[in-house]
């Protein structure tokens, strides 16, 4: 199982976005306090997410509640300010992926503390960044296709 931590999030529809993929993939999806919308049961419900039970959420105050609390042995940091690219990373099986919010991605001193996990996706140089659920996506993915699809459907069922 790959693991989602997602670092004081502020757009509640990427979050949906995120936890879709993460209930897709089999991935758990940490959130780091403060988040940017609610999660509680009623505003799940309210906004629609039907597949919000089919993912293993956790919540967490803040990075120091959560590193008490999970024994980190893979750590993949995503940043735009990252030297390479995130396909060069490899990733194993019970990694954590960490994605920073969306206006001002991880903290200075997370990527300075981790500088050997860092890792970007290409994109051109006049854009700020891409958006965080697609982001996730494309790496989730990419450790996936890595690790050889564990647990998931590789092929289709077409009808004929």
């Amino acid at each position: 199982m790959l693991h989602v931590v997602l670092v004081e999030p502020e757009i509640p529809q990427n979050c949906g976005n995120i936890a879709r993929t993460c209930a897709a993939t089999g991935c758990a999806l940490h959130l780091i306090r403060p988040l940017g919308f609610d999660i509680s049961e009623k505003a799940v419900r309210r906004a629609g997410l039907d597949y919000w039970d089919k993912v293993a959420v956790f919540d967490y105050e803040n990075l120091d509640d959560f590193f008490r609390r999970n024994d980190v042995r893979h750590l993949y940091a995503l940043s735009t300010k990252a030297p390479r690219c995130y396909t060069q990373a490899a990733f194993a099986d019970g990694g954590y992926l960490f994605f920073g919010k969306e206006t001002r991605g991880l903290p200075e001193d997370f990527l300075n503390a981790h500088r050997d996990d860092c890792f970007r996706i290409p994109m051109r140089p006049a854009l700020r960044s891409l958006n965080l659920s697609n982001a996730v996506a494309i790496t989730v993915y990419e450790a996936l296709r890595q690790l050889d699809f564990p647990g998931l459907q590789d092929f289709g069922k077409m009808r004929g």
